[in-house]
């Protein structure tokens, strides 16, 4: 009975989502995009441009679908978690999450541009 019931839940949560079959590909592209702008972070090696940078990845993530933002978020949060428990006392963390969820829910990452980083980011 419980199994019978846990596959109804389930088809009903699929049909709710019906592009459910994207979610994975959107989430791969999601992490992709984040992965972009980190390498882009640290080629570009600008001072107070951490900001910019996880705006622009949450942001690109998220515009793929529920599957990158939902990558986004993981990515996003995983990571100021761990480095909370590596650094501890992180007073930055709280404004890296802010341009995180500024990003991920469509804000224009160039708010946290930072004056003379090239154009090429």
């Amino acid at each position: 009975m419980k199994l019978l019931l846990a596959v109804l839940v389930m088809f009903m949560v699929v049909e709710a989502q019906a592009q459910w079959y994207r979610f994975p590909g959107e989430a791969a592209g999601g992490a992709k995009d984040m992965w972009r702008a980190y390498q882009h972070m640290k080629e570009a090696n600008w001072k107070n441009s951490d900001k910019y940078f996880h705006a622009r990845g949450n942001y690109e993530a998220a515009q793929r679908g529920p599957g990158g933002y939902w990558a986004a978020k993981v990515i996003s949060d995983g990571r100021e978690a761990l480095q909370g428990l590596i650094r501890r006392g992180n007073s930055d963390a709280a404004a890296d999450q802010e341009a995180n969820l500024w990003g991920r829910n469509g804000g224009d990452p160039n708010k946290y541009r930072p004056k003379g980083l090239p154009i090429k980011y």
